[in-house]
């Protein structure tokens, strides 16, 4: 039985596509199990973004990742939801001042894969060989391994990249292990590639939510199912972003490892050819994660200078 709107005790704001949902599904499940609700007491409002619609670009040439979440956050300011649910990678450096992000879910796992019916691994393509993905810091870091292969963009959710790669519309494609396993779909996976071999994007993996500053009733409800260890790991990764590129111009990776008081992180910049890059590491308290963060984005701002910025599009 639905329930009517006098009981909707909240209404989550979420992308339409079939992952978006499954990660607004999750959170409604968890908001109901942690506060004894009916799940059908919390609603689930789809809205379409630019980014939704616009399939036909790079998003660097249409305003970013910001596309993803912008008429999400038009809904969230306007009062017709309470929260919005995000793939936390998808979410701009920088937020309306009147929101935030509120709480965290327990973080998948967040490496890439490989997804190839033509080779078992990026080493193993053919020379010459097309890699489809609008990610940047995908195309870089494959340049990277094998500057002879090319790279195109492919856009789409994730069912609609696995079919263009089944079409044979690129020899390879690279997704996030976390999606494909919201979706039941990891068995797709050609290879599992290590952090320390292609570093992910900064917050993938973690789904977040973004709610209202003032609202308090709402801020108290999702608190409930926070998880520490991934707010902790995400203030590292989106500190380092923050001081290096807001967008996504750079490509960036970025990648925080909790372990109990002690935080792992690694950060990367990459040129778009993949031929200049810059890494670093911090090790430290988990207290000090957004300083860690930041610490590391400055080390490579310096190492880097500012012209690799200017070249490559950044900040």
């Amino acid at each position: 039985m639905q329930a009517s709107e006098l009981d909707i005790v909240a209404t989550i704001g979420t992308r339409g596509s079939p992952l978006a949902l499954a990660q607004a599904h999750e959170v409604r499940r968890r908001l109901a199990l942690a506060h004894g609700l009916d799940e059908a007491r919390i609603a689930i409002r789809t809205i379409r973004t630019s980014g939704d619609v616009i399939q036909d670009r790079p998003l660097l040439e249409v305003g970013g990742k910001g596309l993803f979440t912008k008429e999400i956050e038009e809904a969230l300011l306007a009062g017709t939801i309470d929260l919005a649910v995000h793939s936390s990678k998808d979410v701009p450096t920088f937020l309306p001042d009147v929101t935030w992000l509120s709480a965290f879910l327990p973080r998948e796992d967040p490496r890439d894969v490989f997804i190839s019916h033509k080779a078992d691994s990026i080493a193993a393509l053919p020379a010459g060989a097309v890699v489809g993905t609008a990610s940047l810091r995908r195309q870089a870091m494959v340049l990277r391994l094998r500057p002879d292969l090319q790279v195109k963009v492919i856009r789409g959710n994730v069912e609609t990249r696995l079919r263009k790669i089944a079409e044979g519309e690129a020899d390879a494609t690279l997704l996030a292990l976390a999606g494909l396993k919201r979706l039941g779909l990891e068995d797709k996976a050609t290879r599992i590639l290590a952090v320390d071999e292609f570093l992910p994007a900064v917050g993938q993996g973690a789904i977040t939510i973004e709610s209202r500053r003032d609202d308090d009733r709402i801020n108290a409800f999702v608190a409930r199912i926070t998880h520490a260890d991934t707010e902790v790991a995400l203030n590292a990764e989106r500190s380092f972003l923050a001081l290096l590129d807001g967008s996504c111009r750079t490509p960036i990776g970025g990648h925080c490892r909790v372990e109990g008081d002690r935080i792992h992180f690694r950060g990367l910049i990459i040129s778009p050819d993949g031929r200049q890059s810059y890494e670093t590491v911090r090790e430290g308290h988990r207290n000090n994660a957004v300083a860690l963060g930041a610490d590391a984005a400055r080390e490579l701002r310096d190492r880097a200078g500012e012209t690799f910025f200017t070249l490559f599009g950044g900040a």
